[in-house]
C-alpha cells in the first residue's frame, strides 16, 4: 500500500474558559474545525478559513510570530503543535496521513453558525476544562490539547 501524506491545519476555538468541538461522525471522534491546506494558502490562514466555514466564527489567532524577516522572508505565525496523524489504516498499514500545523484562536462569542455544507450546530459543544478532563470518549490528545489552549487563551487551567 502506498503512504500518501496532506498537509492539514487546526484551531483550537476558546471562548470563555471553554474549547469547541465536534463529533466528526466518519471518523467517529470529536475534532476541533480544521481541514487541509489549500495549494495556494498559508497553514494559519487554512485554520482561520476552516473555523470560519465550520462554525461561522470569525476567531482570532493566538500565535507568537518570529521577527525574523527580509526582503525574501516573512515569518509566519508559529502552530502551537505539529502532530503526524494515521487517517486510514487497513490491515496493520498505514494508507494515509495528515501532517497537521495546530492552532489556537479567541472568540468571544460561542454562537455556533455553520456554513452549507458544513457540520451542523448540533453537533458541536463546548467543553470547559473539567468536561475535557471527564470525557471518556474524547482522544487523549485532544483532551491535552484542548486544555491546553483553554490556558493558553484564557489563562484557566480549571473548569
Amino acid at each position: 500500500m502506498e503512504l500518501t501524506r496532506h498537509f492539514t491545519a487546526t484551531l483550537y476555538l476558546v471562548s470563555d474558559g471553554a474549547t469547541a468541538l465536534h463529533d466528526h461522525k466518519r471518523l467517529d471522534m470529536w475534532l476541533p474545525p480544521g481541514g487541509h491546506v489549500d495549494r495556494d494558502e498559508l497553514p494559519h490562514r487554512t485554520a482561520l478559513r476552516e473555523t470560519r466555514e465550520e462554525t461561522g466564527l470569525d476567531p482570532e489567532l493566538v500565535a507568537d510570530r518570529e521577527s525574523v524577516t527580509s526582503a525574501t522572508v516573512e515569518s509566519l505565525p508559529r502552530p502551537e503543535h505539529v502532530q503526524l496523524a494515521d487517517i486510514n489504516r487497513h490491515d496493520g498499514a498505514v494508507g494515509h496521513q495528515h501532517v497537521d500545523l495546530v492552532y489556537y484562536g479567541r472568540t468571544t462569542s460561542r454562537a455556533v453558525d455553520p456554513a452549507d455544507g458544513e457540520v451542523p450546530a448540533e453537533d458541536w459543544r463546548w467543553f470547559t476544562a473539567d468536561e475535557l478532563r471527564d470525557a471518556d470518549f474524547l482522544e487523549p490528545d485532544t483532551v491535552e490539547i484542548g486544555l491546553r489552549a483553554i490556558e493558553t487563551v484564557d489563562g484557566r487551567a480549571d473548569g
